[in-house]
């Protein structure tokens, strides 16, 4: 008898610890909506470029088309230009050796590094992420690799967002941006949607922030050297929520994700986590500091860096390449944007280069679109390179009046 009312209360605790367990469901009714709408894709064509349109005084023009997928930027030593190709699994090398503001010369500088994404260069050495290696290179006086060191091969998995992107900051560590591996989810592992903090000393490697679903674009404010990234908000919940966030990326900093996005902002269509609810969690998580547009898809993003022949007041600022939207009601992002900052914080935002997304075909009610802007960067004299990976195409951007 001792035994039947044992399992009986058994049976009756162990829901209970389950639900506790796994969290519990959403008090109220909640709806998850995924629009899926893509503009009508566009083969380039090099007259295009007349259609983009640049701040006044700006020119834009083509520095190498016929690339394939380009996706992250990174300047070489000698005035060359690096890019990634995630899909080829290579590193291209673009030099213009008479200065004319067009690529003319063209070296596959790494040829086998599968779903290869982020760059950076120091002291004489690459560095080169997918999505679960960190590896680097030395460089040559030419530009070109010597044999290749296996650093990290351990990042989690990518799942859905395997793009990791590299940088070292100001203190000489090194930071790899990993996104989640799903769409909407509590992760498993406490590395996914996270920036990550490398010692180059040990190669030993702990959670910088976490709560970040995807920031693949982010950099150092060149005044205060702090991090800022620009963080892809989730899909399903409509198309215009969440928001594309812009954040100061701070050490032991949570900013939200699964349960919150923007200033605090609860997605109510999430489970409680276990032993807690959470408007509770969204209470001690980091807010955003600038809430832009949903499902504009941030790639790359950089600082300005003070570079010279630009605007006054533009040292500060940062530009963020929008790969544009597939799963909102009117398509939105297919362009540059400057991220605008005043004393050592993001304040607005300014259309750069914009003209990617054209009107279309009106019996259709479709947009169409010749361009997916990825990877950006500026060169200290002030051209601006926007890689496009939908058509192949690298655009400069520069000042002539």
């Amino acid at each position: 008898m001792k035994k039947a009312i044992y399992y009986l209360i058994l049976i009756g605790v162990l829901p209970i610890a389950a639900s506790a367990q796994r969290g519990l469901p959403p008090k109220e009714s909640t709806r998850q909506t995924l629009v899926t709408k893509y503009p009508q894709h566009l083969d380039f064509l090099p007259e295009m470029v007349k259609l983009l349109k640049a701040p006044s005084g700006f020119q834009v023009s083509i520095a190498a088309s016929g690339l394939g997928k380009p996706r992250m930027l990174q300047q070489g030593p000698d005035g060359s230009l690096y890019v990634t190709r995630r899909d080829a699994g290579d590193v291209l090398m673009l030099k213009d050796g008479d200065g004319d503001g067009r690529f003319e010369d063209l070296v596959t500088v790494l040829s086998d590094f599968k779903g290869v994404h982020g760059i950076a260069l120091k002291d004489g050495y690459m560095y080169l992420a997918n999505n679960t290696q960190l590896r680097r290179y030395p460089m040559n006086p030419d530009g070109m690799l010597g044999d290749m060191e296996l650093l990290i091969s351990d990042l989690p998995n990518g799942g859905q967002h395997p793009n990791r992107t590299i940088a070292f900051g100001p203190d000489g560590m090194l930071y790899i941006s990993v996104g989640t591996l799903c769409n909407d989810c509590k992760e498993s592992d406490k590395e996914a949607a996270t920036m990550l903090q490398v010692d180059p000393k040990t190669w030993k490697r702990k959670i910088f922030a976490s709560g970040l679903r995807n920031t693949i674009g982010f950099g150092f404010h060149p005044a205060t050297g702090e991090m800022w990234g620009i963080d892809n908000g989730g899909d399903g919940k409509g198309s215009k929520w969440p928001p594309e966030e812009v954040n100061k990326i701070e050490m032991g900093g949570d900013y939200g994700f699964p349960y919150a996005y923007g200033k605090q902002e609860v997605d109510r269509t999430r489970e409680d986590p276990a032993g807690n609810t959470k408007e509770e969690v969204a209470k001690m998580t980091k807010p955003s500091v600038l809430e832009l547009t949903a499902h504009q898809a941030p790639i790359g993003f950089s600082f300005i860096n003070n570079a010279s022949n630009l605007p006054s007041g533009w040292g500060d600022d940062g530009l963020v390449a929008w790969h544009g939207s597939w799963n909102a009601s009117k398509p939105v992002g297919f362009k540059v944007q400057r991220i605008i900052f005043e004393n050592g914080t993001a304040v607005a935002t300014e259309d750069f280069l914009t003209g990617f997304l054209r009107p279309g075909f009106p019996i259709f009610h479709r947009k169409t679109r010749f361009g997916r802007p990825a990877g950006v960067t500026v060169t200290p004299q002030g051209v601006t390179y926007v890689s496009d990976d939908a058509n192949g195409v690298i655009y400069a951007v520069k000042k002539t009046r």
